[in-house]
């Protein structure tokens, strides 16, 4: 049951990414959300910041150290947060009693056991960790219905779709098949990030630098590399599958480069509808927080007098071959989604420190994924064991590349 109008107490797992620092902004603009724990992984200069201006009960790190270096600090400038460190205490903050909301923003695998805590304590999950759906989306919406727990998205483009859907079936909209409710198709929209028109032969000289510079949005370089290959687009679609219970041929992705439309619905009778704004995370971060009721985001409103150019297209599967391979990975089933993002998340940091070229990434997502027997994972325990030999086959596969 959603819970609006009452005093919310929430747990931001990863509050110094951007999508913790947007949450945050949101908060300081509503003040019936209070902040009970923050979470980070290495950022101890801006936890300390975060936990100043918010004065959370618990601040998490990844590690001792880290934990010990924001401890001496908060000291030194009378912050009364107490801090935490490690694994376990991300699964003990966002399950605590004292919780009633919860912001998956972990970026990568790391997220999953935390978030799934958070699920089996009930709690409603703002879900911007779209790994949780693409590595174990069965298991984890199975859970989400046992433990009757609320998930909202936060992706801008799963949150378009959720307000576009029929408002009384928006909640649990992962429960009801979309045919159901007149809908004929899902249009994922996506930017087609920096090199939407760059020529194919020089793609594989594309540099870091190029590669995190999106025209749109602001974003951690993790995924705003995976925007350039659009692979972020492919875990979209496959985080759209479970989040609105339909199938691979429900789902059309379309390339919309001014990021204006954030996804729409089509219904059986010819209707589309869509979701528009300025790309701003704030937008859809506040919508779920406050769902059903609508709050101050510190948002512009869209002029549409200065809006000089609409356009859309057809994904070009040759520039965005990671596109390709994902929503094929979708259609392999559970296995195949947790190789695909698991090789990717390796790829992409072998990327990020100039181990390998951009388009080496996708050969090491396509080369994994065809190295691996594909059993089908029944728990949580089979799905960390592919997700381990998947990074490992990356690992290799990067390794031979560069001997």
């Amino acid at each position: 049951m959603i819970h609006s109008g009452q005093q919310q107490r929430i747990c931001i797992l990863g509050s110094t990414g951007s999508i913790g620092v947007s949450t945050l902004d949101v908060i300081s603009r509503n003040p019936d959300v209070s902040v009970y724990a923050l979470t980070a992984h290495h950022n101890h200069q801006l936890m300390l910041t975060q936990c100043l201006a918010f004065s959370p009960r618990y601040a998490v790190m990844a590690d001792e150290a880290t934990a010990a270096e924001l401890t001496r600090n908060l000291k030194l400038h009378g912050g009364t947060t107490e801090v935490l460190f490690g694994p376990q205490a991300l699964c003990d903050v966002a399950s605590s009693t004292d919780v009633t909301v919860v912001m998956a923003a972990i970026v990568g695998a790391a997220g999953l056991a935390p978030t799934l805590a958070a699920v089996e304590a009930s709690k409603k999950i703002l879900l911007a960790n779209k790994e949780a759906l693409v590595m174990s989306g069965q298991l984890f919406i199975e859970k989400v219905k046992q433990h009757k727990a609320v998930l909202l998205p936060i992706d801008s483009e799963h949150n378009a779709i959720f307000q576009a859907l029929p408002f009384n079936e928006q909640t649990p909209c992962y429960e009801q098949a979309l045919s159901q409710l007149g809908v004929s198709k899902i249009l994922l929209t996506g930017s087609g990030g920096p090199f939407l028109e760059r020529a194919l032969s020089t793609l594989p000289d594309v540099t870091v630098q190029e590669a995190v510079a999106h025209p749109n949005w602001s974003m951690g370089q993790k995924i705003s590399v995976d925007s350039a290959t659009m692979m972020n687009k492919g875990l979209e679609f496959i985080e759209a599958k479970w989040m609105f219970n339909c199938q691979a041929s429900d789902i059309e992705v379309i390339i919309h480069p001014q990021s204006i439309i954030h996804s729409m619905v089509q219904y059986r009778d010819g209707s589309v509808i869509a979701q528009m704004g300025n790309p701003d995370m704030r937008t859809p971060i506040a919508h779920a927080l406050a769902f059903p009721k609508r709050i101050d985001a510190g948002v512009e409103p869209l002029d549409f007098s200065s809006l000089a150019q609409f356009s859309f297209c057809k994904p070009d599967y040759a520039r965005y071959p990671n596109l390709q391979l994902a929503i094929s990975a979708c259609d392999i089933g559970q296995a195949a989604t947790t190789i695909v993002n698991a090789a990717n998340e390796i790829a992409v940091a072998a990327f990020l420190t100039g181990t390998i070229r951009f388009t080496d990434i996708y050969r090491i997502n396509y080369e994994t994924l065809n190295q691996i027997k594909l059993d089908e994972p029944t728990s949580l325990e089979q799905i960390i064991a592919i997700d381990a030999e998947a990074r490992r086959v990356a690992e290799q596969r990067i390794k031979q590349g560069a001997n």
